[in-house]
Parts: C-alpha cells; sequence; structure tokens
C-alpha cells in the first residue's frame, strides 16, 4: 500500500509547517538532480499544464475569468522555478503570523502545502515515468505514471487545499484596507529581498478582485479536476490515455 504524502503529521505553528513543507521540496529537488528524474519531471509538468490549458480554455478566453485562470494555471501548477519564491517564504516564516494578519498568513501555509504535495506527486510520477517503456504513448505512459504516484488520498487533498486558497482569496479581496497595505509593502518588499513573494499575492489579490462572481471559476475547478480525478483512478476508462494524446498533440499543432 503507497504511503500519503498526508500521513505526516502538521506541526500546529504556520511556520513550523511552511518550512517542514518547504524542506521536502529542497530535498525533492536534490534527490531529483543526484538520481537523474529532473529531466522526466519537467516532462510531466509541461503536460499537466497543457492539460489544465485545454481543460480551462473557455475560462482562459473569458473577460471576467481570464487572469483568475492564468494564475491558478501558473502560480500553482507552472512549469517556472518556484526556488526564489520558496527562499522568500522559508525566509519570512516566523514573521509571518506577526506580519499579517491570520488569514493572510493560512494562504501561505496553503500555498506552501499544495506547493510541497504537488512537487511531491511530480516527483514519484517522474520516478515512475523514467521505469516505463519509451514505446508507450505519452497518455498510456502518464497513467502508469499516476497510478504508480501518490494515493487518492493525496489527489483528493491537493483539490482541497485549490478550494480552500480560492476561498480565502475571495474573502480577502473583500477588505480593501488589506490591497492598499499590500501595495505600501511593495518598496520594503523589494528592500527586504521579498519580491517574488509580493508578486505572488499581489497577482492572487488582482485576479479575485477582477472576477464578480469567483465562485462560478472555482466550482468549475473542483467540479473538472473531480472528473479528472475519477477517470484517471478508474480502471475501465481506457479512453482517457487517448484522450489525453489528443490534447497534447493538439497543443503542438
Amino acid at each position: 500500500m503507497k504511503e500519503s504524502f498526508m500521513s505526516v503529521p502538521n506541526p500546529s505553528s504556520p511556520a513550523e509547517r511552511i518550512r517542514r513543507h518547504l524542506r521536502g521540496v529542497e530535498a525533492l529537488r536534490s534527490t531529483a538532480a543526484s538520481a537523474g528524474t529532473v529531466s522526466a519531471v519537467q516532462t510531466i509538468k509541461r503536460l499537466q499544464a497543457a492539460r489544465f490549458e485545454h481543460t480551462y480554455a473557455d475560462f482562459l478566453v473569458h473577460a471576467e475569468y481570464a487572469a483568475a485562470a492564468r494564475f491558478f494555471l501558473g502560480e500553482l501548477y507552472g512549469v517556472r522555478d518556484f526556488s526564489q519564491r520558496d527562499q522568500q517564504f522559508a525566509r519570512i516564516a516566523g514573521g509571518l503570523e506577526r506580519l499579517f494578519p491570520a488569514a493572510v498568513a493560512e494562504l501561505a501555509v496553503d500555498l506552501v502545502e499544495l506547493h510541497a504535495l504537488t512537487e511531491h506527486l511530480d516527483h514519484d510520477m517522474a520516478v515512475a515515468w523514467n521505469g516505463l517503456s519509451p514505446d508507450l504513448t505519452q497518455g498510456q505512459r502518464y497513467v502508469a505514471s499516476w497510478h504508480a504516484a501518490g494515493s487518492r488520498e493525496d489527489r483528493d487533498r491537493q483539490l482541497m487545499v485549490v478550494s480552500a486558497m480560492g476561498t480565502e482569496l475571495e474573502h480577502l479581496t473583500r477588505k480593501k484596507s488589506l490591497r492598499t497595505a499590500l501595495r505600501l509593502m511593495r518598496g520594503p518588499a523589494r528592500a527586504a529581498g521579498l519580491d517574488a513573494l509580493q508578486q505572488f499575492l499581489e497577482a492572487g489579490f488582482d485576479a479575485f478582485a477582477s472576477m464578480a462572481r469567483p465562485r462560478v471559476l472555482m466550482e468549475a475547478i473542483h467540479a473538472r479536476e473531480s472528473d479528472w480525478l475519477n477517470r484517471l483512478y478508474s480502471t475501465a476508462d481506457a479512453g482517457t490515455a487517448a484522450e489525453l494524446d489528443r490534447i497534447w498533440t493538439a497543443r503542438r499543432t
């Protein structure tokens, strides 16, 4: 039976939780570098990003939802290097509860937990990917790697944290004083070397503030990702790999 990433108990302090998750991410980066799985990790991330773009194509071109859709796909599931932002989160972890309201601190904890869980699952999928025959299609290889990595509990937790972050951002963006305070932090954040963290917070606030009905996007994410989870975990759905191949082929053309 595969061990769940979530089986490790969470320390109660937000700062401790952030540091523990980021230590795990750094350890995974070191392991991937020494084991030669960095390329496979990037392949998994690129394929997932392409699938997300396909799944939310309607939101990505919608005037009201495009910014928030790009925020979730880029900041939470993006292919880019997050090491700079991770370092800044680790540096500020101890002062997080003093510097920010409790809701903002909890948002940061959720982001780091989601980031760590996603890296953990992507790493395990990459290890499985490298062990499979290159003669398989990308879809077949991806589905097989998916089944070899993590647990259904981990995947459900991943989606639950995304939903929680959406709810937190929706509530926070209603507080205009908090948004004003965040803008005033630009100079101090830049001086303290926390500009990547500042950019993330502002991007999230701006994206959600631009939506009159943020629940529409969040409910769509929950419904569509739940559907993909059910299909990827269903051994009877032989068409999932073929559909993934069609999506990825279309993205390249």
